[in-house]
């Protein structure tokens, strides 16, 4: 009997420095995963004090460049309304300059005598006799002159398109007089009129070449 009560004091003995042992391995483990989440949510917290302080930062360069993008905008239209006003004030000296001019005589180049063929601005062999015919008779006659160049078209084809082939026609003529003449730019001004000034009938296959031309008026 004393055998039997002995060997149950060791068991239960055993059984309670087992559960010992197992309650200190769990409070071990517990401690571990209190001290990973303690320091995952710090992690969590620094990861959110980084994206707040970023997406300040981000809120600054935008706005930042929202003001550099309205400072440029300004500036843009501030130069915009200053060529706007240079170009009033030059169309204005450029008005009152021809007023004060006089017409000397003018020039005709036209499709039917000089071959400003349909369609094109490139000057033929006569249109470049004729203009070295006019830097001539301004040589033997010196004065100080001024040059108005005008382009002219026949009714065919849209306004628009007209209107820039006549400039490019008034181009021309000035390019050779300054390539080739060397007379000064400032001394000439070229303007279109497309097919807004018909000189003759654009029912007409002679009346659409009459139109088709340049007027050089030489003013002093």
């Amino acid at each position: 009997m004393r055998k039997v009560m002995l060997a149950l004091a060791v068991i239960a003995l055993g059984a309670g420095s087992t559960a010992c042992a197992t309650k200190k391995y769990v409070n071990s483990q517990v401690g571990e995963v209190n001290d990973k989440v303690t320091t995952m949510g710090q992690q969590v917290e620094a990861t959110q004090e980084r994206v707040r302080t970023n997406e300040t930062r981000i809120g600054e360069v935008d706005a930042k460049a929202n003001t550099a993008g309205q400072r440029a905008e300004a500036a843009g239209r501030s130069a915009e309304e200053a060529r706007a006003a240079a170009a009033a004030v030059d169309g204005r000296v450029t008005d009152m300059d021809k007023a004060n001019k006089r017409l000397v005589y003018e020039v005709v180049l036209s499709d039917d005598k000089n071959k400003f063929e349909f369609g094109k601005a490139t000057l033929a062999d006569g249109v470049k006799a004729e203009l070295d015919k006019v830097v001539q008779a301004l040589a033997a006659d010196p004065k100080n002159v001024y040059l108005e160049i005008e382009g002219h078209t026949d009714g065919i084809g849209s306004p628009a398109h007209n209107e820039q082939l006549g400039l490019q026609r008034a181009e021309a003529v000035k390019k050779y007089l300054y390539e080739q003449h060397n007379v000064p730019l400032h001394k000439m001004n070229v303007i279109s009129f497309g097919e807004s000034k018909p000189v003759a009938p654009n029912k007409t296959r002679e009346g659409r070449s009459q139109n088709r031309r340049v007027v050089i008026k030489v003013l002093t």
